[in-house]
């Protein structure tokens, strides 16, 4: 019987600055296993780009891709698709303002183009990304990216009850099928894994991660948490580079 369920980010958050998961973190994971609670990952990132980490936790539920593609006990629930006549309305636009588009499914990610803001994406995520600008006629799209440092507003406008589009780091914009979040996601994970009911937590620190915030019963928040994360949260624990996971569940008491 599942006690508990804690959903937690990757950037910022389970991840230290080095994109590792700490020792500390590790540990507690394992004892929330052992104690029969549910750790989750819910994340902006896609399944292909996390299966070490899955691995090395042995965490099999995921709420990935901002609720874009979501399993539970290694099984898919959910996979949104995006449709292929708005990828490419999506696409031109981009192309107007000089931005280049990320097409991603669970398996992987093309770019229609590749430039600097795409070249430091991809180093810092310690991911290859191949340029293929028909990808998203040959395979199901469930999430973009979008790579500009301040146009939110823009996009936001242009694709107003098409797309949902959130700044997920300085360089690209999250953007899925309009209304997904890590809100419905986690939603959805939910209710068919017949999980309502269970107290529910999270760990955060990025604007992805407000909506998260609003679903489960006890918000926490990394030190190194952006203001507003801060502002929501229930409990404010130390940074995702001094044991801010396993002290936030200590200071729970879901772990000793």
């Amino acid at each position: 019987m599942t006690k508990a369920i804690v959903f937690f980010d990757l950037d910022g958050t389970l991840f230290d600055d080095d994109k590792h998961i700490l020792p500390s973190s590790l540990v507690a994971i394992h004892q929330l296993q052992h104690k029969d609670i549910l750790p989750v990952i819910s994340t902006g990132r896609n399944i292909f780009e996390i299966k070490s980490l899955l691995d090395e936790t042995g965490i099999d539920s995921v709420v990935s891709a901002n609720g874009s593609y979501v399993q539970y006990r290694g099984q898919k629930l959910l996979a949104e698709t995006l449709d292929p006549k708005l990828i490419e309305e999506f696409t031109d636009f981009a192309t107007q303002q000089g931005d280049v588009v990320g097409y991603f499914n669970n398996r992987g990610v093309r770019l229609n183009k590749e430039n600097d803001l795409t070249r430091a994406n991809f180093k810092a995520l310690r991911l290859t990304a191949k340029v293929d600008p028909k990808f998203y006629l040959k395979e199901p799209i469930n999430f973009m990216n979008v790579f500009n440092t301040d146009k939110e507003g823009l996009y936001q406008t242009q694709f107003k009850d098409k797309l949902s589009l959130v700044r997920n780091n300085p360089r690209a914009l999250d953007t899925m099928k309009f209304g997904v979040s890590k809100r419905t996601g986690i939603e959805a994970l939910l209710k068919t894994a017949h999980l309502d009911g269970v107290h529910t937590y999270a760990f955060g620190d990025q604007l992805n991660d407000l909506q998260m915030f609003d679903v489960v019963d006890t918000p926490i928040a990394m030190g190194n948490g952006h203001k507003l994360a801060k502002e929501k949260a229930a409990y404010i624990t130390t940074t995702n580079m001094d044991d801010g996971i396993a002290n936030g569940l200590k200071h729970f008491k879901l772990i000793g």
